[in-house]
């Protein structure tokens, strides 16, 4: 595809380079490039897009994956729309609720495609997930007030992840990665993406719920079609404490700002949970 203009797109964790690519009849695409020393599942996350895209979900839609000089790059459809983060919490509650709805459904869309037959079992993988992570936690010079109620709630409750079932997973799903494009809910950034238990793509509800508890709220009714089983909020609660663990030293190498979101973060959860004392937290408020 021929490009008449590039125009740097500031954004993101991921360290590709985006622009915002035009053509010569004025056409936008996301072009991401990724530099060829971190691009080793580059091609696999343009085909499982590919596999995202036959199942009607509303995304940034893979046009072209290749090499260049720089690296490789794929060129995605351009959203023109408004980021979700700052566009929801705008709008009445109801409104808030109907999104988060559409996100439960377009996650539940994305899980429906299974993972490898050879896919590792994932009790076997998750513990050793929360023991770096614990690891990493105990390390850390910094601790969060109140943080040995994740220890705890871990340590009572690993046995849930027996005989998990698992899939495809979109490997950042949460509000900062969606966009709103003429009323419709989009999915973005699809570059950390993994296969394992469907209910662990939850863990990132928290950034959800912080800027949106109906929209929270409603992407968990949207999944589970309004009936949601025990055993999830059991289970999310365990990934939940897990990510936190490891959310405070991993912010530590990027300043104080990033430190004072995680410690934010970490009071959030441990108020929601009563101190990991109710597996349901108190910004669910029901369908």
């Amino acid at each position: 595809m021929e490009f008449i203009s590039k125009t740097l797109v500031d954004k993101g964790w991921s360290g590709d380079i985006k622009y915002c690519a035009k053509t010569s009849n004025g056409e936008k695409y996301l072009l991401r490039i990724t530099p060829f020393e971190k691009s080793a599942n580059r091609e696999k996350m343009f085909l499982m897009q590919k596999e995202v895209e036959k199942l009607g979900v509303p995304m940034c839609r893979p046009i072209e994956f290749g090499t260049c000089d720089e690296g490789v790059y794929v060129i995605q459809t351009w959203i023109d729309g408004f980021d979700a983060e700052e566009h929801i919490p705008r709008l009445p509650l109801s409104d808030q609720y109907k999104y988060g709805l559409m996100a439960g459904k377009h996650l539940k869309k994305i899980h429906s495609i299974p993972a490898p037959s050879q896919q590792s079992e994932w009790e076997a993988r998750f513990n050793k997930k929360i023991d770096r992570k614990i690891k990493m936690y105990e390390d850390s010079p910094l601790k969060y007030e109140g943080g040995e109620a994740f220890l705890e709630y871990i340590n009572a409750n690993r046995h849930l992840l027996k005989n998990r079932p698992q899939s495809y997973q979109h490997g950042d799903y949460h509000i900062g990665n969606m966009m709103i494009e003429e009323g419709e809910l989009v999915i973005i950034d699809f570059d950390r993406f993994d296969f394992g238990d469907p209910w662990e793509e939850f863990n990132r509800i928290v950034w959800c719920a912080q800027v949106s508890t109906k929209f929270a709220s409603g992407m968990v009714d949207g999944y589970f079609d309004g009936n949601v089983p025990y055993k999830f909020w059991q289970l999310l609660a365990l990934y939940i404490s897990s990510n936190t663990l490891s959310s405070l030293p991993w912010a530590i190498p990027f300043g104080a700002k990033e430190i004072e979101i995680m410690q934010k973060q970490g009071k959030d959860i441990l108020s929601w949970y009563d101190n990991m004392k109710n597996v349901i937290p108190n910004w669910y408020t029901g369908n």
